[in-house]
């Protein structure tokens, strides 16, 4: 699994302040208790499906294996039959993240169709940490390796808080009463981009006070795509798909906010 999922953000966590985190290995683990109950699924479709005149926008060197076309601003769903399939794979993602019994097949196929769709992601920022503090959370279901060459269901209870108004980010681990590991840190967001760096580790094990930990990232600059990053490729206001810097794709569904 740690191959799998090292492009997440859960694991871009660990191997920012751990280079060993290779080695932890998330098969051997089992969730110890049964994820935040999500907001229920609809069926209501938030596409965001428009034609705008085609735009690029300029990229570094420094985003490796993301290719130029995929950080349009614009979409390309020009057609019913593209539009179909857009929400077709809407549909088996949201299915996948209310009872986790999708194939992985069909999960890997969805996030394909979405990635080469480029639907308009003008919207993406606000749905994502919501539009006011402290923001909005995402419970991470389903990574992928680079290029969708495979991928599971993430085993463990990970969710993400993004807070667009403070442009600040949060990414935890949450074991049950045995504890929980969070990292936090701030964020900034261009087009369909999003980058982050974490600033402090914050342990709780059982009924203990949590630790906190300082990175001494403080540095007063904006993270830009030279930190780690994601490119957002759908998100409406119950699951979102990105992929990370490393290659790899992931999807979350929207959750409640928890208790530290």
């Amino acid at each position: 699994m740690a191959s799998n999922s090292i492009h997440m953000l859960f694991v871009s966590s660990f191997s920012l302040c751990f280079p060993n985190s290779s080695r932890f290995q998330l098969s051997k683990l089992s969730p110890q208790f049964k994820p935040l109950n999500s907001i229920p699924l609809s069926g209501r479709k938030h596409c965001n499906i428009v034609r705008f005149p085609r735009e690029r926008t300029r990229t570094r060197a420094t985003i490796d294996d993301v290719e130029t076309d995929q950080l349009s601003s614009t979409p390309i769903v020009e057609n019913e039959k593209a539009k179909k399939d857009v929400e077709e794979s809407v549909k088996v993602l949201k299915d996948a993240a209310k009872t986790r019994k999708v194939a992985a097949e069909e999960v890997l196929s969805a996030l394909s169709i979405l990635e080469k769709a480029k639907v308009d992601p003008s919207g993406f920022f606000e749905t994502l940490g919501g539009n006011k503090s402290p923001g909005r959370t995402w419970m991470l279901i389903f990574t992928a390796e680079k290029k969708l060459k495979g991928g599971r269901y993430f085993p463990l209870t990970a969710v993400q808080r993004f807070d667009a108004t403070a442009k600040r980010i949060e990414n935890g681990v949450y074991l049950g009463p045995i504890g929980q590991l969070t990292f936090e840190g701030r964020l900034s967001w261009k087009k369909r981009i999003l980058a982050f760096v974490f600033e402090n580790i914050r342990v709780k094990l059982g009924p203990f006070q949590p630790l906190q930990i300082s990175l001494g990232k403080k540095e007063d600059r904006e993270p830009d795509n030279k930190d780690p990053f994601f490119i957002w490729f759908y998100v409406d206001e119950e699951i979102a798909v990105a992929r990370g810097r490393s290659g790899g794709t992931a999807f979350w569904c929207r959750c409640r906010r928890v208790n530290n």
